[in-house]
């Protein structure tokens, strides 16, 4: 049994050895750290391996603030959409009426861009199929250059203004590519038709009514409330391999595409309020839970919310992020008889070596929690 196994068997019921087995071979594949927790018809289940800091023995703590990255799409998505309910926002409009001065495509509706069918150029860069990367802002450009920007500010108009600067990747409605600009376009609406920040809206509509204690949408803060573990970044300096601790960065280059905090604990009671209804209208969160309009067949998206498919298994409602050295993942079944959260610390670096283990590893879990659920459920 490991030193994690070991310390976890005091806090999680009921036993689930093989969710910890994966834990640790997630952090054999290079992870720093990880923790997980998965509510089912079992109870809950909370566990975690690896360590929270380079250095140290201990885990990463089980309920630490951790950058969520694009999981704030679906917190974003959520916030529109209750605009939509109060009549301040229609899905379908053009995104040029309510912020005119950008000249926005007019052919762009708010439903585009929480979908991400939009076209519009991504301002922390385009990878295209045949190879071809346009950079984006200084802060997305990878390696030291990356580091030493990592306390620089961005407006969102400023980030926005860029973006429509650039070729569009495709006519409107007619594609689907992830682009963060559709999500920081979306966050200007909101402030438009609020008359106020994104950050006290967020606090007013979800963060209070939910009583996510542990969430915040940081903006331009550079700190992240303890406890939490550290993010690392990895990076060539004059042919050195040097490790830096990012923990503390400047999130306004990523904007409302992926700049706020959050536990593992918030995350759960956040799926499971949509999955249930609870922050949206019946009609709305089918809006954000559908991906019939999808032009991308397959690709499994509604309104700031992946659904993925899992066969015999059904669906899972998703979104994962990763924040430079920070991740988060977020599931739930539609009717959250099962979720699963998890944070997870590492070592970044440009080549992105984690992504594959990163990939291999939630999806064994997803596997290990959803698929064996819905195995042992009469109703399959």
């Amino acid at each position: 049994m490991t030193l994690a196994a070991a310390q976890n068997q005091q806090n999680t019921t009921p036993d689930r050895p093989e969710l910890q087995e994966i834990l640790d071979a997630i952090v054999e594949s290079g992870v720093t750290g990880i923790t997980l927790r998965v509510r089912d018809e079992r109870g809950e289940w909370i566990g975690a391996a690896g360590r929270g800091e380079l250095g140290s023995d201990a885990l990463p703590p089980i309920d630490g603030h951790v950058r969520i990255g694009s999981n704030t799409k679906t917190f974003t998505a959520v916030l529109a959409l209750r605009l939509v309910a109060e009549g301040k926002i229609a899905l379908d409009a053009p995104a040029a009426d309510y912020l005119p001065e950008f000249g926005i495509d007019r052919r762009i509706t708010v439903r585009m861009l929480l979908q991400h069918t939009s076209g519009v150029f991504n301002f922390t860069g385009e990878y295209y199929p045949d190879g071809t990367i346009v950079p984006g802002i200084p802060s997305t450009i990878a390696g030291k250059q990356w580091v030493d920007n990592r306390f620089a500010s961005y407006a969102p108009e400023d980030l926005v203004r860029l973006a429509l600067s650039k070729p569009a990747r495709f006519e409107p409605g007619t594609d689907w590519s992830y682009s963060n600009t559709n999500f920081a376009i979306v966050r200007l609406i909101i402030e438009a038709v609020t008359a106020r920040s994104i950050a006290e809206e967020m606090q007013r509509v979800i963060i209070e009514p939910l009583g996510l204690s542990g969430t915040v949408q940081p903006t331009y803060e550079t700190e992240i409330a303890e406890p939490h573990a550290h993010a690392y970044y990895r990076f060539d300096d004059d042919g050195e391999a040097r490790t830096v601790d990012v923990t503390e960065q400047n999130p306004s280059w990523i904007s409302s595409g992926g700049d706020m905090i959050s536990t593992s604990q918030d995350l759960q009671t956040f799926i499971t309020a949509i999955a249930t209804g609870t922050m949206l209208p019946d009609d709305l969160r089918d809006e954000m839970c559908a991906t019939r309009e999808t032009p991308v067949p397959g690709m499994g998206y509604g309104l700031g919310l992946f659904v993925q498919d899992l066969g015999e298994s059904g669906t899972v409602l998703t979104h994962n992020g990763g924040a430079a050295g920070h991740a988060a993942l977020m599931y739930a079944t539609p009717d959250a008889r099962t979720t699963m959260t998890a944070t997870l610390n590492y070592i970044d670096d440009a080549a992105m070596t984690l992504a594959i283990p990163f990939q291999v590893g939630s999806q064994r879990l997803v596997d290990a929690v959803f698929r064996t659920a819905a195995a042992s459920s009469p109703n399959v």
